[in-house]
C-alpha cells in the first residue's frame, strides 16, 4: 500500500502566538476549506489539545462523508498533528509546524495519506485524489492570505 505525501510552506505575516491561536481554534477550519467540499464541523472542543477529538462532515460528489480526527501531538506554539480515526482515507496524518521568522510566522504543513480502493488506489491517487489534495491546500493558502495576510482585517 503506497503512502503519498504533501509538503507546503507558507509565510503568514502575523506573530507566532497569533498564528498558532488561529489554528488552535478548530472552527477556523471551515473558513480555510474549499466550499465545494461542503465541510462542516459537527463536534470540536473549545480548546484543542492532545487527545481532542474532532468530527466533521463533508461531501464528495454529493455523497456525505463523516470524518473523525484526534490530536495526537500538541506542542504549542510550535506544532501539532491530527490523525484521521475515521474518514475517506486509509491514512491521513497532518502535521502543522510553526516557526517565528522575520516578517511573521513560517507555517509548514506535512501530510501523509493513503487512498482506499484496493488495486485501483494508485490510479485513483494519481488521477484524482492527489489533485484534490493539492487543490485543497492551494485554496487553504489563498484563504490564509485573505484572513491573516497584510491586508486582512
Amino acid at each position: 500500500m503506497h503512502t503519498y505525501e504533501l509538503s507546503r510552506t507558507q509565510l503568514i505575516p502575523r506573530p507566532l502566538g497569533e498564528t498558532f491561536a488561529f489554528f488552535s481554534d478548530a472552527h477556523n477550519l471551515e473558513a480555510i476549506t474549499p466550499p465545494w467540499l461542503h465541510f462542516r464541523i459537527l463536534e470540536a472542543p473549545e480548546q484543542v489539545r492532545r487527545g481532542a477529538l474532532l468530527r466533521y462532515r463533508l461531501r464528495l460528489f454529493g455523497v456525505p462523508v463523516r470524518w473523525k480526527t484526534e490530536i495526537v501531538d500538541w506542542r504549542p506554539p510550535r506544532s501539532f498533528t491530527d490523525l484521521q480515526l475515521r474518514g475517506p482515507y486509509r491514512l491521513w496524518e497532518h502535521t502543522h509546524r510553526f516557526r517565528a521568522v522575520a516578517g511573521g510566522t513560517e507555517m509548514h504543513d506535512f501530510v501523509r495519506y493513503r487512498v482506499s480502493g484496493g488495486p485501483l488506489a494508485p490510479l485513483a491517487a494519481r488521477l484524482f485524489v492527489g489533485r484534490w489534495v493539492e487543490e485543497i491546500f492551494s485554496y487553504r493558502a489563498r484563504r490564509l492570505t485573505e484572513l491573516l495576510g497584510p491586508n486582512a482585517p
